[in-house]
């Protein structure tokens, strides 16, 4: 007995829900297998119908096609060929180092702007009332060393956990935020 408001699939035999729009034709359900055979059992029926035997045979259907052909010319062949790029592919750079103070420079400002969170972004070109890289760099650079050093362990053995920020107690005397 059928669960109500559904059918039974006529490939997988699993009962599915039909679309509102087709409950009365809908006889297979939506997988993908199913949807191969609805189209392999709606070609067969439409082969099967007398007036349909010879669409694909005959002289009058060679006509038909040559005509169709004709009017769209390079029709096959549109579909494996591939269009070129519309952006040329760039390679690589990397520019020189000079020495341990221009390591920064070294790194590409692009690549560095591309890897750090939108907020962080949005942040800084807030503070800082602008929106160009070149402005922003020093004080992300900046931003970046504090954050990792309040995140890092710190190794240093003189390290006091009790007025530490990163702890999570308070010296006596400091309020909460």
């Amino acid at each position: 007995m059928n669960p109500v408001g559904q059918r039974k699939c006529g490939h997988c035999k699993q009962f599915f829900v039909a679309d509102a729009r087709q409950r009365g034709r809908q006889r297979y359900c939506a997988a993908p297998q199913c949807r191969r055979a609805s189209r392999a059992a709606s070609q067969e029926r439409w082969l099967g119908r007398p007036e349909n035997r010879d669409y694909f045979s005959g002289p009058e259907n060679v006509a038909r096609v040559q005509a169709w052909r004709a009017e769209n010319p390079g029709y096959r062949r549109r579909a494996g060929k591939r269009r070129p790029a519309l952006q040329e592919m760039m390679n690589a750079q990397v520019a020189p180092r000079r020495g341990p103070a221009d390591q920064d420079e070294a790194v590409a400002l692009q690549e560095t702007w591309r890897a750090q969170p939108p907020l962080l972004v949005g942040l800084i070109a807030h503070l800082t009332g602008t929106a160009l890289q070149e402005d922003m760099a020093p004080v992300m650079r900046r931003l970046i060393t504090r954050g990792q050093a309040l995140l890092e362990p710190n190794l240093n053995k003189n390290h006091d956990r009790k007025t530490s920020p990163v702890s999570g107690t308070r010296a006596a005397g400091t309020a909460a935020f």
